[in-house]
């Protein structure tokens, strides 16, 4: 279906929905604090119910960090949730809904500014292969952790597959100096480029907070008649949490994201009326490919009052950066006595093991997100880290291969 001649509209609405949990949260929540776990589990479900009711008019892009994969995937988790949903059922359901794309995420969910380079390309690769096991198709688009952007990922994330990204509108810097939030852009590093698709910040926070159809489409009209190409296709790319704040584990559908905004705009996509056409972006870029070049500065989405241009929510306080750099020494050992050791003994080599899952385990922007709050949890990864390194150096040493 053709919904672009249906509603005769030059607006096409990109709508995301990210999605992530902490290692070990769901088992946490549903021990410690069950109305929470079940509004959130809740969430999952809800996005491919509503995808399947409008299978002809809805498209959804949704993107779940490894981790979060890893737990709705864990016996015990899908156990203990049962009573509530059938994991295992609306994960398969995911793979059969056509009209929802999904995006990829770093496994762990990093801040990938923040991380070392040289553990960049094994949170992307399982990542994406944990996707493509899951739902039985590989994303083709990216969605960077907390938004968190640099020009040095791109090389990275072409070679592991990506075709796309979706970055904060707010630090693009088109190369023809017009600055247009509603068109792709192509983007470029050491020779290597990707697609770039800008995120609408304002539009998002409504997304986020609370709106209705009539007032996205308005606002949405609105800012395009203001663009640099109001009469060109338009890309509005709205992107959110999914699972995070009232609006979107409201229990009471009416009144939450899906019953009072998704729904109603939906059906005003079936009956013409919409001044939004929904579009999945690989589908969108197919016909609109870019044309334009631009750089993309460092930065992440806005957290509060943050700007999202210094990462002060995850490394504004002396105690962050602090623990930033406990993960980053853990990484660089560890690469020191990858690099050093000539063979790999059974025992150095399990010890390596442990050690690398521990440090990317570490590396997730949950535990520096919430200022010190979480930090303890950061260090009993590296603290175990470093013990099995210690492990690793010892049979090394032992066995004469370093």
């Amino acid at each position: 279906m053709n919904l672009g001649s249906m509603t005769g509209t030059n607006i096409h609405h990109a709508l995301g929905l990210h999605m992530h949990q902490p290692p070990g949260n769901l088992r946490l929540l549903i021990d410690t604090n069950p109305w929470e776990a079940e509004q959130i589990i809740r969430c999952y479900e809800r996005v491919v119910r509503y995808a399947e009711q409008y299978r002809d008019v809805a498209r959804i892009h949704v993107g779940f960090s490894g981790i979060l994969l890893e737990q709705l995937l864990d016996p015990d988790i899908v156990d203990h949730y049962r009573h509530i949903v059938d994991i295992p059922a609306f994960l398969n359901r995911y793979r059969e809904a056509d009209n929802i794309e999904l995006i990829g995420m770093g496994y762990y969910h990093p801040i990938f500014p923040l991380i070392p380079k040289a553990d960049w390309e094994e949170h992307l690769v399982r990542g994406r292969d944990t996707m493509e096991s899951v739902f039985g198709r590989a994303p083709r688009g990216f969605w960077p952790p907390e938004m968190a952007f640099s020009m040095d990922l791109i090389p990275v994330l072409a070679r592991v597959g990506y075709e796309y990204v979706v970055v904060d509108g707010v630090h693009i810097r088109p190369q023809d100096g017009v600055h247009d939030l509603y068109r792709p852009y192509l983007a470029c590093q050491d020779g290597v480029c990707i697609t770039v698709i800008p995120r609408d910040r304002a539009l998002s926070n409504g997304q986020e907070s609370g709106c209705d159809p009539l007032w996205l489409e308005a606002e949405a009209q609105r800012q395009v008649a203001d663009s640099p190409r109001p009469q060109a296709p338009r890309l509005v790319t709205t992107w959110s949490d999914g699972e995070n704040g009232g609006w979107f584990r409201q229990t009471h559908e009416p009144s939450g994201f899906f019953g009072h905004f998704f729904a109603p705009a939906m059906e005003r996509v079936r009956s013409g009326e919409s001044a939004l056409t929904p579009v999945a972006l690989s589908a969108y870029l197919e016909r609109h490919p870019p044309t334009t070049e631009a750089k993309v500065r460092t930065g992440a989405w806005n957290i509060g009052d943050t700007s999202g241009n210094d990462f002060s929510q995850w490394a504004g306080s002396e105690t962050q950066r602090r623990a930033g750099a406990t993960v980053g020494l853990a990484s660089r050992r560890y690469w020191d006595l990858t690099r050093k050791a000539r063979r790999l003994g059974a025992e150095a080599g399990a010890a390596l093991a442990e050690a690398r899952a521990l440090i990317l385990e570490a590396q997730t922007s949950c535990f520096l997100f919430w200022g010190d709050a979480w930090i303890p949890h950061l260090y009993a990864r590296t603290e175990a880290a470093n013990r099995a390194l210690d492990r690793a150096a010892e049979a090394l040493r032992q066995s004469g291969e370093a």
